[in-house]
């Protein structure tokens, strides 16, 4: 059986895959009891603002073949009706993006803090309120600097993403500022960029298989859809199935967040070998203890 995984490590590129997987297995029941308190809420009400924005243009494509006078006012009130529905669902988007992200990092920065253990819902909801409002800032600001690397050209935003992927980690597990950890999320890519980027891309492309599949019954019911209901391929029950599946599907996200955290502490033991000195340091002092000789009377 395969002993707990040790993230203050180095590891080669198809370790850091397995070690993903691996983690994810043996802490699939505090790790899912944990995504379940502190996410659910922000899944929950994504879903249901979701469906009411699939409905509410299920509502509105029908008032348009109806009434040829709407039509022509369609798109003003598209805007005038519709604009609280998707700003509420792009809301509930963002919040379960941020907690999913901080529950996973401070659930393993938890593990890590506790010799390889699995740390409680209490614990892991200390770390969540701590960093929430620091993470939704942070990523708005990094969202937007994103968008403008790929506006300005699509190579900066590439060049970029592995840093934006790895400034999260370092948010949390070294309580790192704005721009302590953009900073420093570069100086560990330095020479490291290409294998990085390439471990990266392996995994997205996992978690898009994965995601893909967790969508299959909406996208099998929009193709039936289509070629029934040519003229209102989008239904209702299309817009509850496509919404539930929509957010099973972000459950997948776990995965680039722990491949990112374990590159992370891949790149950290390559250029300053902390983790491997904490251990001989650690080894010394329980060599000492065993060394200790009982005083005799």
């Amino acid at each position: 059986m395969a002993g707990k995984v040790e993230f203050r490590k180095i590891r080669e590129f198809g370790e850091i895959i397995g070690d993903t997987f691996l983690f994810i297995r043996q802490n699939f029941k505090p790790l899912g009891k944990a995504f379940l308190y502190l996410c659910g809420i922000f899944l929950i009400g994504g879903v249901l603002t979701t469906m009411m924005a699939q409905f509410k243009l299920i509502s509105a494509s029908d008032q348009v073949s109806i009434s040829p006078a709407y039509r022509n006012g369609y798109f003003a009130s598209v805007i005038s009706k519709f604009a609280f529905h998707y700003l509420l669902m792009y809301a509930f988007m963002l919040l379960s993006y941020i907690s999913i992200h901080l529950t996973v990092l401070s659930y393993v920065a938890l593990y890590v803090q506790k010799g390889n253990t699995a740390p409680n819902v209490e614990e892991v909801w200390s770390y969540f309120k701590f960093y929430f409002f620091r993470m939704l800032g942070n990523t708005i600001v990094m969202s937007l600097f994103f968008i403008i690397c790929f506006v300005c050209c699509i190579i900066p935003g590439i060049y970029v993403f592995p840093a934006i992927t790895l400034f999260y980690p370092v948010m949390i597990i070294e309580n790192g500022a704005l721009g302590y950890s953009f900073n420093r999320t570069f100086k560990l890519l330095k020479e490291e960029w290409w294998v990085t980027a390439a471990v990266l891309l392996v995994i997205w492309i996992i978690t898009y298989a994965c995601t893909t599949f967790a969508q299959l019954p909406g996208i099998i019911l929009m193709m039936i859809n289509t070629f029934t209901h040519a003229g209102k391929p989008i239904t209702a029950a299309y817009a509850i199935i496509s919404s539930i599946c929509q957010y099973i599907a972000q459950i997948f996200m776990v995965i680039p967040i722990i491949g990112a955290t374990l590159i992370y502490f891949n790149l950290v033991e390559r250029k300053e070998s902390s983790g491997l000195m904490d251990r001989i340091d650690s080894l010394g002092k329980a060599a000492d203890q065993t060394n200790i000789t009982p005083e005799e009377y």
